[in-house]
């Protein structure tokens, strides 16, 4: 059974709720836990440099390692790296950027070819499509919900839920090796013929062809940019998220390579607690690490365009989506195991369908773990 889409276009979004008051009512506390620092803390017990590696340019759905180093980390351009202390932990943050910094490696191989990747945000797919080869286990997952939606002309298309989308027969354009798409046709909600691998990250083709397009995008970046900022178009657009299609994938599960989880152990059990607490306060206030983004993009060439209100927005949407939220208990960061079984069970027969080798009887125990979890760190 699907859920119907939670569609909100949040540019708009005065019709419920201004900005402000959004942020009011979503605004995010720990349950009576302190922010689990201490100075020295982690000085004995993780690398002197925790290393984590992202999946792409600093954006606001990756904030809260951004959040680690503070508004105030240094950008290094050749590297692609933000770095800083962790507060007065005893180590140092180096938040590496993703897309051409990876060299068009999935993250994974990324995390073995360079060991001094401490963490990788490794979407549940990806873990899966790895463990033969590069085996990651999550041990933090910063987003509850994927972001990943695919957008559309409300003008051109009248969509109300994915059982509408094959009936159009429109263009999906989408990047080659999204698994989501191969799950999208396999549930019967895309032809295969609509199936478009050829986007370039750039709104010229929806602009070009009028709309009459669909293209895939982020709930919480695409909708307000191309409203607000994509020249030619400037006007709102709707969307349908992959999850309400059934792909629970966690995208961003922040991983350790599984054979190296025994020897941090004693680092992660100080660590995740304070990665649960970083995004916590990142949606508390924004605003600091949000400038620290901008900066970023402004002193690393060809990511993509960034604005102050373009990342205010984004957290607004986050939030009322509930792409950052609790699971289904009162925890932020957990991962629900029976959904990534459900995950696993999904991807297989897509993977077989590529050729690829996954391990016989793969479960959540073998890329996943909450034992360094925080129960009581959550929103409120």
């Amino acid at each position: 059974m699907h859920h119907a889409p939670m569609r909100r276009r949040l540019t708009a979004a005065a019709a419920a709720l201004t900005g402000a008051s959004l942020l009011a009512a979503c605004t995010a506390t720990a349950t009576d836990v302190p922010a689990p620092t201490g100075e020295g803390v982690l000085a004995d017990i993780c690398p002197s440099t925790i290393v984590i590696q992202t999946d792409w340019f600093a954006t606001p759905e990756r904030a809260a390692a951004f959040q680690l180093v503070g508004p105030d980390g240094t950008v290094d351009v050749e590297q692609g790296a933000y770095t800083g202390p962790l507060g007065d932990t005893g180590v140092n943050v180096e938040v590496r950027l993703g897309g051409p910094f990876l060299g068009g490696q999935p993250v994974p191989a990324q995390m073995y070819q360079d060991t001094s990747i401490t963490l990788g945000f490794v979407p549940t797919d990806d873990a899966v499509r790895a463990n033969a080869e590069f085996p990651v286990t999550g041990v933090f997952a910063s987003l509850e919900r994927t972001p990943q939606i695919v957008m559309f002309d409300p003008a051109t298309y009248d969509i109300d839920s994915w059982d509408d989308v094959k009936a159009t027969g429109a263009p999906i354009v989408y990047t080659e090796g999204k698994v989501f798409m191969d799950y999208l046709i396999a549930q019967g909600y895309v032809d295969p013929s609509q199936a478009d691998a050829s986007f370039d990250g750039t709104p010229s083709r929806f602009v070009a062809e009028g709309g009459r397009v669909m293209q895939q995008g982020y709930v919480s970046n695409e909708p307000y940019r191309w409203e607000h900022d994509v020249e030619g178009w400037m006007k709102p657009t709707d969307y349908l998220l992959v999850d309400d299609a059934g792909y629970e994938i966690y995208q961003h599960a922040w991983s350790v390579r599984s054979g190296e989880l025994d020897e941090l152990a004693p680092c992660l059990t100080e660590l995740v607690p304070m990665l649960q607490q970083a995004q916590i306060d990142y949606v508390n206030d924004p605003e600091p690490v949000n400038e620290a983004i901008l900066r970023i993009a402004e002193t690393i060439p060809d990511g993509p365009p960034i604005t102050l209100e373009g990342n205010a927005d984004s957290v607004e949407v986050q939030l009322a989506e509930g792409i950052v939220a609790n699971g289904p208990d009162d925890t932020l960061g957990n991962f629900d195991t029976e959904r990534v079984d459900r995950v696993i069970a999904a991807v297989l027969p897509i993977f077989e369908g590529y050729g690829e080798t996954v391990p016989e009887g793969i479960s959540a125990d073998d890329i996943v773990t909450n034992e360094f979890i925080d129960p009581a760190i959550g929103l409120q």
